[in-house]
């Protein structure tokens, strides 16, 4: 669930590599000839100044702008239509985009240690970061880097598992709903050794991509691709991880209490010596394909005395809802607050179900294909509880593209990463019960007795993503930098699983394996950390709302929906785009500079209260 756009780090993509990027106005030759000349001189030795600075910025814009719409729709494409001719596009495409940021980058470095302009050091900084795969200025290279970028995606997104005979193939999304709702052990295990499987091909091209990366990265001045990730956030690089840490620790306990909790209701199902009580949880047994969130499992760990919760799948489906209703119900959300309803191209344009006679890329995204009004969403949407969720999400990243439309090009993005990937789940913390009623879902709220259980399946997705959220990126990190040798790749993907989430692989895995390439985000480079992020930002969005509305009740059962004053606030925030360091951004709505998980905490403080008595004389940790 991202956007999906080719800017700043792939502008939050979920492409298949260059299925997502990609293009720009020149053709490939001439973009490797730009790519390939040598930097200008500093500006000391050329005698360069602000006012070159600035109209370095406004050509640069104007060539950025001109060269997103071109690969946006080709990106598209791609996405919607995968064949070899397709892929063949978007490799070279790739290509010629990663050569124009070269070329621009390169040009910028003749600014470096003037007084410029607040706006224009902003972005000339936010030049720097335009994409997760920094291109060298070899243009061999950048173009192997392409071609490479565009195979990995291709072999995540047509990945599908057989049995041995090769009958019963499936697709991840065919899996993803066996993982949501069997119990069947045996099963669960087959169908994720085969999915990780898929990725073993990717190991040597994994290594050589990051190798050639962290080439381009060192000619932007940084000591690795880890690091150009890390300074795209207002601060060094190593301020970045060490706030990353501290949100962490924050969250942890709430975090280890849950997974004892879980791992207890898992070995009375399956059988202790399946699920050991003192041993981290196989991943196969938590509902989904990379133990990332846990809610598919809620029917396992529901308090035995529990109100039965609200089955949101079972809602939809009574009530005929189709995949066009449930999007025209997440409209309705955002009009609801005062923003303008989604343009008829919109409709026209998006692909909310999977196609039955093409391959394409079902990974949800929303698409700002003209940085204006063509907005999209990609989706192979399902009449559940999960989709439901999803297209709220979706539709909020489609919201903000279309609320700082009216920035220069460099600043028509998040304030930060993790702020695109917030807006939308914030609107979802807004689905309550008491909003399906006034959707007439329900005939009418359910009473407190089952908000233990609300907050529950709530946490099984939210609070237990945290850990996963931030580990697949400090893998890559530690990748980039080199202290993660190649030969050492799934020993320490698996050595954070550990010790982050607590779980660990069902079966036996060597370096043969590459299990990492088996996530989306790895296979296509596709910076991870804003998830991490925007789990913290969305509690404090949705705390700063509630408080906005008058809301004094508890923080889980609030919700902004119709409420135009808090919705009016929120567009001021949405409206600024990156033109303002994230921490100006954040305060403009919540009054705060910092990102915190005190919202998330107190959020979830009643289940953190009933988790403790649960896990009393248990062993908790691994």
């Amino acid at each position: 669930m991202s956007i999906s756009r080719l800017t700043r780090l792939h502008r939050a993509g979920v492409a298949a590599g260059a299925l997502l990027l990609l293009a720009a106005c020149d053709q490939p030759a001439s973009a490797d000839k730009a790519a390939a000349a040598p930097p200008p001189a500093s500006a000391q030795q050329k005698g360069a100044t602000v006012e070159d600075a600035v109209r370095f910025v406004e050509r640069a814009e104007a060539q950025l702008a001109e060269a997103r719409e071109h690969s946006g729709r080709l990106a598209w494409v791609m996405n919607t239509y995968i064949t070899p001719d397709t892929l063949k596009l978007s490799s070279e495409a790739g290509a010629a985009y990663s050569a124009l940021v070269a070329k621009l980058t390169a040009e910028s470095k003749q600014f470096v240690g003037l007084d410029l302009p607040a706006d224009v050091a902003r972005k000339l900084s936010l030049l720097r970061n335009e994409t997760a795969l920094p291109s060298p200025a070899d243009a061999a290279l950048n173009k192997e880097l392409a071609e490479l970028d565009a195979k990995l995606g291709e072999l995540y997104a047509t990945g599908k598992v057989c049995r041995d005979d090769g009958s019963d193939c499936k697709t991840l999304d065919e899996i993803d709903d066996i993982f949501r709702s069997s119990r069947d052990e045996k099963e669960l295990r087959r169908l994720w050794t085969g999915w990780h499987t898929v990725a073993q091909p990717m190991r040597p091209l994994y290594q050589r991509e990051a190798e050639i990366a962290n080439i381009g990265a060192k000619e932007l001045g940084l000591t690795d691709t880890g690091a150009l990730w890390r300074s795209g956030y207002d601060m060094k690089p190593e301020e970045f991880e060490a706030e990353t840490d501290r949100l962490w620790e924050q969250v942890k306990p709430l975090y280890t209490a849950l997974h004892c909790y879980a791992r207890t209701k898992l070995g009375e199902k399956y059988g202790t010596d399946v699920v050991p009580q003192d041993k981290p949880i196989p991943a196969h047994l938590l509902g989904n394909m990379w133990a990332q969130e846990w809610g598919n499992i809620y029917d396992i760990v529901a308090p035995k005395q529990a109100t039965r919760n609200v089955d949101v799948t079972a809602l939809l489906t009574k009530a005929g809802y189709d995949p066009i209703k449930m999007t025209k119900s997440a409209e309705g959300f955002f009009t609801g607050l005062g923003f303008a309803s989604m343009p008829q191209t919109f409709w026209d344009r998006s692909m909310l179900t999977r196609p039955k006679d093409r391959e394409v890329v079902c990974h949800a995204s929303a698409w700002d294909i003209d940085d204006k009004d063509d907005i999209r969403i990609k989706m192979c949407m399902r009449v559940n509880g999960d989709d439901f969720q999803t297209i709220h999400h979706e539709m909020g990243h489609n919201i903000y593209q279309r609320a700082y439309k009216a920035q220069s090009t460099l600043f028509r993005n998040g304030a930060n990463d993790g702020f695109h990937e917030a807006i939308g789940d914030f609107i979802a913390l807004s689905v309550t019960p008491g909003y399906l009623v006034k959707l007439g879902l329900l005939d009418k709220e359910p009473s407190t007795d089952g908000d233990i259980g609300l907050l529950l399946q709530q946490a099984m997705d939210k609070v237990a993503f945290m850990p996963f959220g931030l580990l697949i990126d400090k893998w890559r990190w530690d990748v980039f930098s080199g202290k993660t040798k190649p030969e050492d790749y799934n020993k320490a993907w698996w050595d954070l699983r550990v010790k982050y989430q607590g779980v660990a692989a069902p079966v036996e895995r060597t370096e043969a394996d590459f299990d990492p390439g088996a996530k989306n985000h790895v296979a296509t480079s596709v910076p991870y950390v804003r998830y991490f992020l925007a789990r913290i930002l969305q509690f404090q969005f949705h705390q700063a709302a509630c408080q906005q509305a008058g809301y004094t009740g508890p923080l889980h059962r609030c919700s902004i929906a119709g409420n135009t004053e808090v919705g009016k606030r929120f567009n001021a925030m949405l409206e600024m785009g990156a033109s303002k360091p994230w921490p100006e951004a954040l305060k403009t709505f919540t009054g705060s500079d910092k990102m915190d998980a005190g919202a998330m905490l107190a959020y979830f403080a009643p289940l953190k209260d009933w988790l403790d008595k649960q896990n009393e004389g248990k062993s908790c940790g691994w």
